[in-house]
C-alpha cells in the first residue's frame, strides 16, 4: 500500500508542476457538473430518455449501425450505444467517495429506466436491441450488449444488489449465443449480419467474462475471459506493434484499422487475467500492449509538454483509459495516467463550450456547435475514473 500511495503521489505531482500555467479543476467536480449538464441538456424527464445530439441535428445519420435504411430514419432519442455511455458515466461517479448512494439513485431512477425501453423480448434469447422498442425493429448488436453487461457487472461489485448481476447473466446468455465455431469461435459483431468477428465484440467480452467471475467466483467465466483473450490475440494481433485489427470476416480477410478501444479492451483483459491468475505473461502482454497503445494513439503536440490524444471518437479513448488503470492497479506505474490527466486538464480549459459541454478536436480546429452524447459521457467517465485514483 505504501509503494502504491508512492507512485500515486509521485504521479499527482508530475500533473501539478506541468499544469501551473492552467486552471486547476479537481476532477469530480467536472465529472459531476458535466453530467448534471447531459441530463439538463440531453435529458428528458417524462421518460429518462436522452438525446444523441445537442442541439437537436435533424440531419444527423447514425452511420454506426452500418445499415442504411435504420441510420437514414430520424430518431427522436438516441441508440443504444450512446445511451449506454450514461450507464458507464454514471457507474464510475457512483465509485467516488461518498457518492455511491446518489449515483445509484440516478442510476435506478433515470439510467435503468430508460435502458428498459431497448430491452427486446420478442426475441430469443433476450437482448438490447439498437433502438427503443417502440419504433420498427432494429438490429441488436453483440457488442452494445458486451458493454452493458459489463456496467451491470460493475454495478452488482459496487453495490452488491443482486439485481444487477441478474440482468448481467441475462446479457451473458444473449452475448453467448453470438457465437459458433466459424474462424475457430468467437463473437459476432451483429445478430442480423453474421459476417465478421470483431475486436469490439470479443476483447470486450473477454473484460465482461472476467468481471463475472470477480462477482460470482464461477470458475466457467475465469475460461471463458481466458479463451476469448487468447482468441482475439490469435487472430487479430497486429505481429508488428502489438495492437489489435478491427474484425476478420468469415472469409477470412483481416479490416487492420485501429482503434483506441479495441487495443485498450485486450489491455484491460490482460491486466485482469494477471491479477485473476498471477501468470506473469500476462502483465508483460498488458506493459507491452500499454507502450503500444501510447506510442500509436498519443501524439506530440507544438508547445505542449505532454503528449495529447489523437482525434478519434471520445468514447474510445474513455475505454482505452480502462485499461491504463487496470494496469496501473498492477504495476504501479504513473506515467500514462498522469499523461491522461494532462489531457483531461487540457480539455477542461480549452476544449468546452459555453454550455460547459465538450468538443471533440484536441487540435482546437475544429468547434462544432452540436454535440454529441457519447462524447459527453467518455469525458465524465475518465474525470471520475481518475478522481477515484486522487488526481
Amino acid at each position: 500500500m505504501r509503494i502504491f500511495s508512492f507512485y500515486l503521489l509521485f504521479s499527482i505531482t508530475l500533473l501539478a508542476n506541468g499544469l501551473q500555467a492552467q486552471e486547476k479543476v479537481h476532477f469530480d467536480v467536472a465529472a459531476a457538473q458535466t453530467m448534471k449538464q447531459i441530463y439538463h441538456l440531453f435529458g428528458n424527464v417524462e421518460n429518462q430518455l436522452l438525446l444523441e445530439r445537442f442541439p437537436f441535428d435533424e440531419g444527423f445519420k447514425a452511420d454506426y449501425l452500418n445499415n442504411t435504411e435504420q441510420a437514414s430514419q430520424q430518431k427522436k432519442y438516441a441508440y443504444l450505444w450512446p445511451f449506454s455511455g450514461s450507464f458507464s458515466a454514471v457507474n464510475a461517479l457512483m465509485e467516488l467517495p461518498k457518492k455511491k448512494r446518489e449515483y445509484q439513485n440516478i442510476l435506478d431512477q433515470k439510467v435503468l429506466v430508460g435502458l428498459a425501453g431497448y430491452r427486446d423480448q420478442k426475441r430469443l434469447p433476450v437482448g438490447y436491441a439498437s433502438y427503443l422498442n417502440n419504433a420498427p425493429v432494429s438490429d441488436r448488436f453483440y457488442d452494445d450488449n458486451i458493454w452493458l453487461g459489463i456496467d451491470f457487472t460493475d454495478s452488482y461489485l459496487l453495490t452488491k444488489k443482486q439485481a444487477y448481476l441478474t440482468k448481467a447473466k441475462e446479457v451473458w446468455a444473449f452475448v453467448m449465443s453470438g457465437e459458433d465455431d466459424l474462424l475457430g469461435g468467437g463473437i459476432y459483431w451483429c445478430e442480423q449480419k453474421k459476417e465478421s468477428k470483431n475486436a469490439c465484440s470479443n476483447a470486450p467480452a473477454s473484460v465482461f467474462a472476467l468481471k463475472m467471475y470477480e462477482a460470482t467466483n464461477d470458475n466457467h467465466y475465469l475460461e471463458e475471459g481466458r479463451r476469448l483473450y487468447h482468441w482475439t490475440k490469435e487472430k487479430l494481433e497486429d505481429p508488428n506493434d502489438g495492437l489489435f485489427w478491427d474484425n476478420m470476416s468469415l472469409n477470412g480477410h483481416i479490416d487492420k484499422a485501429k482503434y483506441s478501444y479495441n487495443s485498450g479492451q485486450m489491455l484491460q483483459a490482460a491486466a485482469l487475467l494477471y491479477r485473476l491468475t498471477q501468470e506473469k505473461q500476462y502483465l508483460m502482454d498488458a506493459q507491452k500492449l500499454g507502450e503500444a497503445c501510447y506510442s500509436y494513439f498519443f501524439q506530440d503536440v507544438t508547445g505542449q509538454e505532454f503528449k495529447l490524444l489523437k482525434n478519434s471518437n471520445l468514447w474510445f479513448h474513455a475505454v482505452m483509459m480502462r485499461g491504463f488503470i487496470s494496469l496501473f492497479e498492477q504495476d504501479h506505474n504513473p506515467k500514462y495516467l498522469a499523461v491522461f490527466a494532462h489531457n483531461l486538464q487540457y480539455a477542461w480549459n480549452y476544449m468546452r463550450d459555453e454550455k460547459g459541454l465538450f468538443y471533440t478536436d484536441w487540435t482546437l480546429k475544429d468547434r462544432k456547435e452540436t454535440k454529441g452524447l457519447l462524447d459527453q459521457c467518455a469525458f465524465v467517465e475518465m474525470y471520475a475514473r481518475l478522481a477515484k485514483l486522487g488526481y
